[in-house]
């Protein structure tokens, strides 16, 4: 992975100083070519999956195709979400468009949303009118499944622990290979038992997982575009370790928010009386939050809090 770093410190006018800290994540060119790959794969597996899930009259099989369509989908918003990360700020794009990974989560899961839904229904009129499936179809395509989600889990496994998007991927693969799993096994209890109701059971079963999956993507998704302190960080915290900063009374104004599914940006006035603007504890407040709390992107607002100029943010947001 690339790693860009810059560490930078402003003096405007009133003695305001500002420290800002950047750390910017990219996927390595490789995982290019891993998603590229993944999605051909897993888009030539959906299309295989649907026929013979209609051809066999297999439930299961049409559930599960929904699910990694929309995992086709998935895999291709978010590259383009990775490239479009990657783009340079702009006049109007101050940020530049790291933002877009954060909508490209959203749309995921509304998209999964909507296929559940539509895979539960179908479900239970199939409970209500069970009809006869292939049970050795389901077997041997929900197998060719395996190998490709566990191929496409694979070549994302080298990079999971270094970058969230990354693991995002390897662990969506890889639960995918689990799910197809679940459906060889049903259908060799259906050749077993001869029970028809299986089928549409374990596409509510299906369902189930992909909800649960869902419901914390949507939920941490919506969290971020409302510019919500993301999931992890110590907003609490990062509170106490400004307030304990050598000659800090007082910090208000806080604010920590992701500016992209991989970075946090947090901003803070710091009232320092009578001290002098001092770039090394900028310096150094920076990169403890960096490392500490994971936030990347760190602007901190220096104030004497003097009665004659008050900060008109100071009762706005509390520490």
């Amino acid at each position: 992975m690339s790693h860009e770093r810059q560490e930078h410190h402003h003096t405007e006018p009133h003695g305001h100083g500002h420290g800002h800290a950047h750390h910017h994540h990219h996927a390595p060119r490789d995982f290019g070519r891993a998603f590229a790959i993944g999605i051909a794969l897993n888009g030539a597996y959906v299309i295989g999956e649907a026929v013979y899930g209609f051809l066999g009259n297999s439930l299961a099989l049409l559930a599960d195709a929904g699910h990694n369509a929309g995992d086709v989908v998935s895999l291709g918003l978010a590259w383009l979400a990775a490239w479009l990360s990657g783009k340079a700020p702009s006049a109007r794009y101050t940020y530049g468009l790291r933002s877009s990974s954060i909508l490209a989560a959203l749309a995921n899961a509304l998209l999964l949303a909507v296929v559940t839904g539509g895979i539960a229904w179908e479900a239970v009129l199939r409970l209500m009118q069970p009809e006869s499936t292939a049970g050795v179809t389901m077997m041997v395509v929900a197998a060719v499944g395996i190998v490709i989600n566990g191929a496409t889990a694979l070549m994302f496994a080298s990079g999971r622990e270094r970058d969230l998007n990354v693991r995002s991927a390897f662990l969506h693969m890889a639960s995918d290979a689990l799910v197809a799993l679940g459906v060889v096994a049903t259908g060799a209890a259906i050749l077993a038992t001869g029970w028809l109701w299986l089928d549409p059971a374990i596409s509510l079963v299906i369902g189930a997982v992909i909800v649960w999956g869902t419901w914390s993507l949507l939920r941490e998704a919506l969290a971020l575009a409302l510019a919500g302190v993301p999931q992890g960080v110590d907003r609490g915290g990062v509170a106490a370790y400004l307030a304990a900063l050598p000659g800090v009374t007082e910090v208000h104004d806080l604010h920590i928010w992701g500016m992209s599914t991989t970075e946090t940006a947090l901003t803070a006035h710091l009232v320092r009386p009578g001290a002098a603007l001092d770039d090394a504890l900028l310096a150094e407040a920076c990169g403890e939050l960096k490392r500490r709390f994971a936030i990347h992107h760190a602007t901190l607002q220096i104030e004497d809090g003097s009665l004659e100029h008050p900060c008109e943010l100071a009762d706005h947001a509390a520490a």
